[in-house]
């Protein structure tokens, strides 16, 4: 047994006993992994996820953030059985990964980063198809599927053939489909890549509907707006390993208070950075693909005395923001890269 959260999964087997998030309380945890680490032996020996440990909330929406190659697709294979760990372990609910891995298909769902609908069915035949390999109860089964159309308002194109709805039409029927049997807890591998920003827009507003009804969300996601509208606690990984993770608020308390002042330069001479950290009410210097970022406790006092040592060094700049720090600029201060792994 995992604990607490899963011997009541065992007795109710419905997501009716899992109560919303409160991050005024202390919830069981409902996923647990404990020293995680998955090796790939391919040409090169590969360390795709590096000793991870980390808790999931009930009823939380946990974000997985990092670039590419960081490891959080790994991981959410491994945590829906698609993938064996090398080592560690990890629970969900009251079952082991590796040992209880059927038991753990009936109280998940998974929406992949990569499409997996039938163009040519239309949506009613998509769910349909779906929910009898999930085995949902053929005479409930109809008006699921008529509920979940009607609440990402695609009730309009039941009977309409998947070829022709746009991307964010797409999407939003993909993750009802990973919802049809009332799972506990639904995997999002990046849910909103290459859609508009309406489309994006609306898979947010989907995503919290469903974790309205009592539903944990794993959101693994680039876009850093996405992961502070959405998420209660925000994991960000880089290279394999677990860097940080805390509620988006705190996690924005790594940078030294203050704001953030941009810089575009088409040349950037590294010799500047150590002038400027030494300027009083700089807090900390940094490039990142032709900008300069500082951090710095007033900028109406200290950007003019930057932009003089910038002129001084014959430094040409074409562009200047001033701005509150960001989760982006969070992930920056810890790792050193852009979430493009730039």
């Amino acid at each position: 047994m995992c604990g607490a959260i899963g011997d009541m999964v065992a007795q109710t087997g419905t997501t009716s006993a899992v109560k919303v998030h409160d991050p005024g309380k202390d919830p069981s945890p409902i996923i647990r992994v404990r020293d995680m680490t998955k090796i790939f032996h391919n040409r090169h020996e590969v360390t795709a996820v590096n000793h991870v440990s980390l808790d999931v909330d009930q009823g939380e929406i946990f974000g997985l953030l990092g670039p590419n190659g960081a490891g959080k697709s790994t991981l959410i294979r491994i945590l829906t059985t698609l993938m064996r760990p090398s080592s560690g372990t990890a629970c969900i609910g009251q079952y082991l990964v590796g040992k209880d891995d059927e038991e753990i298909r009936k109280i998940i769902g998974v929406c992949p980063q990569n499409s997996t609908i039938d163009l040519d069915l239309t949506a009613y035949e998509n769910l349909e198809f779906y929910g009898n390999l999930l085995n949902v109860d053929e005479e409930t089964l109809p008006d699921r599927i008529h509920y979940l159309l009607g609440m990402v308002k695609l009730t309009d194109h039941t009977h309409v053939p998947v070829k022709n709805f746009s991307g964010g039409m797409r999407r939003k029927l993909e993750i009802v489909r990973a919802f049809l049997h009332h799972p506990l807890i639904l995997f999002l591998d990046e849910p909103t890549i290459g859609l508009d920003p309406d489309s994006r827009r609306e898979i947010w507003d989907q995503i919290k509907r469903l974790n309205a009804e009592r539903t944990t969300i794993i959101l693994t996601t680039h876009y850093m707006d996405e992961a502070e509208k959405l998420c209660d606690r925000i994991a960000f990984m880089n290279g394999g390993r677990l860097v940080a993770l805390d509620t988006p608020e705190n996690l924005k308390k790594v940078i030294p208070s203050g704001e953030l002042i941009e810089l575009g330069s088409p040349a950037l001479d590294p010799a500047v950075v150590s002038l400027l950290q030494h300027r009083d009410g700089v807090r900390s210097v940094e490039i990142h693909d032709h900008v300069l970022r500082i951090s710095v406790k007033d900028s109406s006092r200290v950007l003019p005395v930057i932009l003089a040592d910038l002129e001084h060094h014959s430094v040409r700049v074409q562009s200047i923001t001033i701005r509150q720090p960001s989760l982006e600029d969070v992930f920056i201060y810890l790792t050193g890269i852009g979430l493009e792994g730039g």
